[in-house]
């Protein structure tokens, strides 16, 4: 049986089979066992057969062959003849894959592509009404004859442009539109199109506006905006086309469809950068009184900032090659009209069409630096004269802002190379009205009555435009601001409102990043002159200081001056008696300078830890012997010092940090005997014990190196015997502020340390302190945190996670101590400052998940069988988990957690309360069905969680109230009409709710169930 006969036998039924015949003729024709002549006459009758499904086996038969081929077996003869065998009888189907094969070959010339091209459209007449199959296959061979020879296609002329676009009229797919409007968008752009642009012009402006909605799940991802996108390419593609785009496209805007307009609006934008200027010169003045209505009639956002981007285009593209300011020029006559309609509606500047108008002169000035030219001097007299005659602040203000829009797009043109005037021989259009404006802008600022804030603050901005345009105003008149500015923020508002002060800061920094001296000169010193020498009760204006003096800190040349003289600032802070709070404040500013910085590159790093970590560290270990300021001895103060020398020591390089990381304990005191280091020790005063939170903070700075803590100089690894004692420490800890530091040192050094160092003998020490204290209720209970947090270091790692979970849920069945191994679940996923990559601490990607797929399902099976007295265990254990774990996540158990989690609504508890209606929400959002079954339980539930302030934390009643606000609309209304008058009168008392977001929540969400429909009369 020859193969074209196996082909056909197996074509139907196995494509696959048949595709294998077809690549075994090939490698014959390959390895010369058989000819190309051969194949072709063993097609034999099969090739004229009156069927015509077996005429186009037979030839998609052929096709395959030929595609099987590699490129280099067949002849430059073979190739034609082949070319010419195929496109004779391309109607028969099947040639065409083939007809791509070939034209892919090197042997493949012009000729060819000619013949090729013909016989598409020759034979393609019916092309609309065949399969979209065939359609995409007969343009997939147009767009590659496109590709590979155009100059070919080109040589056609009007033949080629006549015959593609009667081809491809009319196609629908999203697929093969995106393909026709690649190929046309060649001929358009390429073609010498004359005498065919209005044809060409109607092929793609039929499709305009694109209506497609991709339907869900599509496999080709091709969306509405792709479509538009190349349609808009060539619909602006040639300037042949603007006698017929602009009047249809203006038409078009008359549309009450927003998406249509949008979609105009961004045509004609498109046009107008692709066509020429003399072509756009001969429409612009049309244009501008069709865009203008979409402006000044501002009704939608969006659409008139696709009017505002069309006009600026069309200033761009007139502005092309323009020297002069000349009013002859094809921009004049464009702004001319335009600047008169602006000059009229700011004649009453506090209407809605004044704002407008300076939105439309500001996208117009950024155009170019003439067109601002044009613009500042038929604009800016007039509402200069405005100004003077207004009668009220409001009209003021408005006219004020008119005149920043123009400063704006002065900045921006500023950061433009090879602007008009950055010759020294012109002069920028703005400089005139120089002296005008800053004078304006001070008084508005600094004598304007402080409750107009608003005017205030646009005064200010005005005057940070004048500062940001460059070379415009002299570093005295810059300095002027500069006082104002440090004015207002070290004086404040005498109404407590901070809006200016905010704006006034704001200014400065911006001012920093172009002129940093004038800060150095001026702010500083004003700034530090306020900061008080010693803390005191009632002094609290430094915290405003202060704020402003960090956020300053942009440049490096000002932060380094601030940390050296906050530095100094603290060292006589520390000499003086009175409360700590100043020095927090001091200690915390310095923090969040340096936590802008790149520390590890920083050259004034040694300082830093010279300063911080061993001076104040230092310092704070001897105060707490009495030897020094006491400030340094609170929780606070060493909680801001520990963070600062994190910092600090988490830059330095490895072998500092391994010298720093002997001290965690000695802190850097060694050789001072007054001071003696917390472990080994009993019965230590609280001040001492307190330094524990110093030495968490740098064990934590200095991540890996904490190894030099345990390693001893034989190279073996004693990290037990510290640990132990760690434990000792925070089981017999009173303070729960020391306490909870030494809990997270336990955690670093467990998570960090090396696996095989560290995990057998922390699994077992996190049983031993219970075994221990298992007789005594209340030292269980001490022993508990230790444990949960041991497990918290392993668990984040996933090193013997089946374990340590099996045992912390043994823990819950424990009558005396389950409750507080239920609150300790709340540890086990909590992000932590200290335990954190950032400190490097091990946190796997799917520790969250590992923890929750474990505990839920065996919190939900022993929960069943649970002693009535530990049941409680089991929901507070389980809030616990899901506070910290993702919504994808939590949705995988939902069956075994709705019932438990109604029932953790039971339960006096406040915060496991908070955690399960935060629960409840999620699974109501996106899983309104699971809910649907337990409806009533839970609305009754959430309206006694809502109602009673006495009883419910504020986070319990809004959360409550906004879980009940989104079931209408998720879950089935028929399912919700029965409790629709019990909900709203549950929801009465919580609209006198004392706070004010409460009451906001339960007015939204009573009038979304009195919009329920009512039931049906005889339901």
């Amino acid at each position: 049986m020859s193969d074209i006969q196996q082909y056909l036998l197996r074509v139907d039924n196995d494509r696959a089979g048949a595709e294998q015949v077809a690549e075994r003729t090939a490698q014959r024709l390959q390895f010369k066992e058989t000819s190309l002549v051969d194949v072709v006459q063993s097609l034999g009758d099969y090739i004229n057969d009156e069927d015509s499904s077996i005429r186009s086996k037979t030839i998609t038969y052929l096709s395959s062959v030929v595609s099987a081929l590699p490129d280099a077996i067949l002849s430059r003869q073979q190739v034609q003849v082949l070319c010419q065998f195929l496109c004779d009888r391309i109607e028969d189907g099947g040639a065409v894959n083939g007809l791509r094969k070939l034209q892919s070959l090197m042997r493949f010339n012009k000729e060819m592509a000619i013949v090729t091209f013909r016989a598409l459209i020759e034979h393609f007449q019916d092309f609309m009404i065949r399969p979209h199959s065939q359609r995409l296959q007969i343009l997939e061979l147009l767009n590659e004859l496109m590709l590979k020879h155009r100059a070919a296609l080109k040589s056609l002329g009007d033949e080629a442009i006549i015959g593609i676009t009667d081809l491809v009229s009319g196609e629908k797919d999203p697929r093969s539109l995106m393909i026709v409007f690649s190929i046309l968008h060649v001929l358009m752009v390429e073609w010498d199109i004359a005498g065919q642009a209005e044809t060409l012009f109607d092929s793609v402006f039929s499709y305009f506006p694109i209506t497609f909605r991709p339907p869900p799940d599509d496999p080709y991802r091709i969306t509405a905006q792709d479509l538009k996108s190349r349609l808009r390419n060539c619909i602006s593609a040639s300037s042949y086309f603007a006698p017929f785009a602009f009047p249809q496209l203006v038409e078009k805007l008359d549309s009450t469809s927003a998406n249509v307009k949008k979609d105009v609006l961004q045509t004609l934008a498109a046009c107008a950068n692709s066509f020429s200027v003399g072509v756009i010169s001969n429409y612009a003045i049309t244009l501008w009184d069709s865009l203008k209505y979409e402006i000044l009639n501002d009704q939608d956002e969006d659409l008139a900032g696709d009017a505002l981007v069309a006009l600026q285009v069309i200033a761009t593209k007139l502005s092309e090659g323009l020297t002069s300011t000349s009013q002859t020029t094809h921009l004049a006559r464009y702004i001319r009209p335009i600047t008169k309609e602006c000059n009229e509606q700011l004649q009453a500047p506090q209407h809605k069409q004044a704002k407008s108008a300076g939105q439309i002169l500001n996208a117009l000035a950024r155009s170019s630096s003439i067109a601002l030219d044009l613009i500042v001097k038929a604009v800016v007299p007039p509402v200069l004269t405005l100004y003077q005659d207004a009668d009220s602040i409001a009209s003021q203000k408005a006219l004020l802002e008119v005149l920043i829009q123009l400063y704006d797009a002065a900045v921006v043109l500023d950061r433009i190379p090879g602007a008009m005037w950055s010759s020294n021989d012109v002069e920028h259009p703005l400089v005139p009205f120089k002296d005008r404006f800053f004078e304006l802008f001070s008084q508005a600022l600094m004598s304007s009555p402080s409750e107009e804030v608003s005017f205030r603050i646009v005064a200010l901005t005005g005057l940070l435009r004048l500062c940001q345009l460059r070379n415009y105003l002299q570093d005295s008149e810059i300095g002027l601001f500069v006082q104002y500015l440090d004015e207002i923020v070290l004086t404040g508002d005498p109404a407590g409102r901070n809006e200016v002060r905010t704006e006034a800061i704001q200014a400065l920094v911006d001012i920093s990043r172009v002129k940093p001296n004038l800060i150095m000169d001026i702010t500083f010193p004003a700034f530090m002159a306020k900061l008080p020498h010693q803390s005191t009760e009632e002094e609290t204006d430094y915290l405003i200081t202060l704020e402003g003096l960090a956020r300053l800190s942009v440049e490096k040349s000002i932060s380094d001056t601030l940390i050296r003289r906050l530095l100094n600032k603290l060292e006589g802070v520390l000499q003086t008696d009175g409360p700590a709070s100043y020095a927090q404040a001091l200690l915390s500013t310095i923090d969040y300078v340096l936590s802008r910085r790149e520390l590890s590159a920083d050259l004034n790093l040694s300082s830093y830890h010279e300063k911080i970590v061993v001076a104040l560290v230092s310092r704070a270990a001897l105060a707490s012997v009495g030897t020094g300021s006491q400030m340094l001895t609170e929780a606070l103060t060493l909680e801001i010092l520990g963070r600062l020398a994190a910092r600090v020591v988490g830059a330095l390089d490895k072998q500092r940090r391994r010298s720093v990381a002997l001290e965690t304990y000695t802190l850097f005191t060694e050789e001072r005997t007054s001071f003696m280091p917390v472990l080994y020790r009993h019965d230590i005063p609280e001040k001492q014990r307190l330094t524990m939170i110093l030495s968490t903070w740098i064990l934590a700075g200095v991540g890996p190196a904490a190894t030099a803590l345990y390693t001893l100089e034989d190279g073996e690894v004693n990290l037990k015997k510290l640990l132990d004692e760690l434990i000792r420490l925070a089981i017999v800890e009173t303070v729960p502020a020391i306490r909870h530091y030494i809990l997270r040192q336990i955690a670093l050094l467990v998570n960090r340390a090396c696996p095989t160092d560290v995990d057998s003998d922390a699994f077992e020490m996190m049983q031993c302190p219970f075994k221990a204290a298992q007789l005594d209720a209340e030292s269980a209970i001490d022993a508990t945190p230790v444990i949960f947090w041991i497990a918290k270091a392993l668990l984040l790692r996933l090193s013997k996670t089946h374990d340590v979970l099996e045992y912390v849920l043994s823990l819950l069945s424990h009558e005396q101590s389950g409750s507080a191994s239920a609150r300790g679940f709340r540890i086990l996923l909590a992000s932590d400052e200290i335990l954190s990559k950032e400190y490097g601490a091990v946190i796997r990607l799917l520790s969250k998940q590992r923890v929750f797929s474990v505990c839920v399902p065996r919190i939900a099976a022993e929960f069943k069988v649970a002693k009535p007295a530990v049941k409680p265990n089991y929901l507070v254990a389980l809030s616990g988990i899901l506070k910290d774990v993702p919504t994808d996540v939590i949705m995988t158990e939902t069956s075994s957690l709705l019932p438990l989690l109604l029932q953790s609504l039971e339960l006096s508890d406040q915060d496991v309360k908070a955690a399960t209606i935060e629960s409840l929400l999620v699974i109501s959002q996106e899983s309104p069905t699971a809910v649907e079954g337990h409806i009533s339980t839970l609305i009754n539930r959430l309206l006694q969680s809502a109602a009673d302030p006495k009883k419910s934390i504020i986070r319990v009643r809004y959360n409550a109230l906004r879980c009940l606000r989104i079931f209408p609309g998720k879950v089935k209304e028929s399912t919700l009409l029965p409790f629709r008058s019990a909900v709203a009168r549950g929801i009465l008392p919580a609209l006198d709710d004392p706070k004010r977001n409460v009451r906001k929540a339960a007015v939204a969400c009573r009038a979304v169930w009195l919009n329920l429909d009512e039931p049906d009369a005889e339901g």
